[in-house]
């Protein structure tokens, strides 16, 4: 399975902003910092203020920052909110003109869906906290990070 880039961001974006507890953060500090163009970013900060994991300021001096503690944000409740397509095949889409012709009979099928709840069961392990600890333990955060 692979994630998308737009869950790679939303990630990024949460630590970078979990490394500052309280302070705004501006996309263009995320952008610059991340190498990550500022129009992707805006699209993700959105996504990730509607869900309610950010609160952004308008304004001059405006910026976003955590809505929530981190150590409550769980990285597979999130990836499952970030990504769109969690089908492994195609016949786990909900398409009518996809369907498995064999959905009584796959074992693949049913393999995949097992696959894939063991990998948010280990994913639903891990908080925001837990990468945001790991990143401050990294040599180039210790001055930047606090």
């Amino acid at each position: 399975m692979r994630l998308t880039l737009h869950t790679d961001y939303a990630l990024r974006v949460l630590v970078h902003v979990g490394l500052r507890p309280g302070a705004l953060t501006t996309i263009n500090d995320i952008a610059a910092e991340h190498a990550i163009s500022k129009n992707h970013l805006t699209k993700v900060v959105h996504q990730l203020g509607r869900a309610g994991y950010l609160e952004t300021v308008r304004g001059k001096y405006g910026g976003v920052r955590l809505r929530i503690d981190a150590a409550s944000i769980r990285i597979g409740q999130l990836v499952r909110q970030v990504e769109d397509d969690f089908a492994l095949a195609r016949c786990m889409r909900d398409a009518p003109d996809e369907a498995c012709l064999l959905d009584s009979s796959c074992v693949a099928r049913h393999a995949f869906s097992e696959g894939l709840d063991a990998f948010f069961t280990s994913l639903d392990r891990y908080t925001l906290a837990d990468m945001i600890q790991a990143e401050k333990g990294k040599p180039n955060c210790k001055a930047a990070c606090g």
